[in-house]
């Protein structure tokens, strides 16, 4: 079974960073999920699909997966952009060109 070493991206919906800058380990799922008989839900035997280990480097993740014998792949952080303007760079009064509707 192998694991996935990722950092997150931030929140599309927020201009914040929160929980985007620690790297994450997640299993990847050994078996396809079933849909039980009985009630219709979504099952799975495979209980490491439920655990998703956080690091604060690259380099410690990839150590525990050595440690422990996991087999890993390595995704490249995601950067973000720079953000060119402001919303309140509209409003300057030094602006090259003057805001109008």
């Amino acid at each position: 079974m192998t694991a996935r070493i990722y950092r997150p991206a931030r929140n599309a919906m927020q201009s914040g960073k929160g929980k985007s800058r620690q790297w994450v380990l997640v299993h990847e799922p050994a078996a396809p999920r079933e849909i039980d008989p009985l009630m219709g839900y979504t099952t799975s035997t495979d209980t490491r699909q439920q655990i998703k280990l956080s690091f604060d480097t690259l380099e410690l993740a990839e150590a525990y997966a050595q440690k422990n014998g996991i087999a890993y792949t390595v995704q490249p952080a995601h950067d973000a952009t720079p953000k060119r303007v402001s919303y309140p760079d509209n409003f300057r009064s030094d602006r090259k060109t003057p805001w109008t509707h």
